[in-house]
């Protein structure tokens, strides 16, 4: 049996400043849709951690499952209340990765090359999901299917579509849009949409 974890919030408004409620989930991504294989797909976790990991479909499929009750907020400023994800929470692939030292920052990994960044410390949370399904369906590929990131507490291009991989770092670094111009972490009631890297906080020691 699934178990369900509600991470809508109880200590602040649930419509973060500057956002727009609506029912629908708006299809929105940078270029074209990718063509994912389940037969060939893996999921990577490596970087700062013991034992390295490649994940088949299967193997995903094969770990404990989660339903996360959330919210999801995008960077375009709408917000969709009440969702239902199910997945394998992201703790359970970390903690079978078993992560090393204190690391700062994760470098998350989609199809094609699509990186985004996050705070260690916001990858590693309770309501995280490798998600695969949304209100009893399995993901459609326009919002991520197979599998995509699932970080309820932060603006949705957190929330990496088409993942493959999560790379455990040293030092928080920026992915794609990072680099484009969006903030380092996004937090939608804080309004985190833009601004470039702090080049003191991004001191990077050598990759791995």
């Amino acid at each position: 049996m699934t178990d369900r974890l509600d991470a809508r919030p109880t200590d602040r408004d649930r419509l973060p400043p500057g956002q727009i409620q609506t029912v629908k989930w708006p299809v929105l991504h940078y270029q074209h849709v990718p063509k994912i294989d389940t037969a060939t797909w893996r999921l990577t976790v490596n970087g700062e951690v013991e034992t390295p990991l490649s994940l088949s479909w299967d193997e995903l499929a094969a770990l404990p499952q989660r339903d996360v009750l959330c919210d999801m907020h995008c960077v375009t400023r709408w917000s969709r209340f009440d969702n239902i994800f199910r997945g394998v929470p992201v703790r359970e692939v970390l903690r079978r990765a078993g992560v090393k030292g204190a690391p700062e920052g994760a470098m998350i990994h989609g199809a094609e090359g699509y990186t985004t960044n996050l705070p260690f410390s916001d990858l590693d949370r309770e309501e995280n999901l490798i998600a695969t399904h949304w209100n009893g369906e399995p993901l459609t590929a326009e919002h991520g299917g197979p599998v995509r990131l699932l970080v309820p507490h932060l603006y949705l291009w957190k929330s990496a579509k088409w993942l493959t991989g999560l790379e455990i770092l040293e030092y928080d670094e920026p992915g794609f849009w990072e680099v484009n111009g969006y903030h380092m972490r996004g937090e939608p009631w804080a309004e985190q949409r833009f601004g470039r890297p702090d080049p003191v906080r991004m001191r990077r020691g050598p990759r791995k």
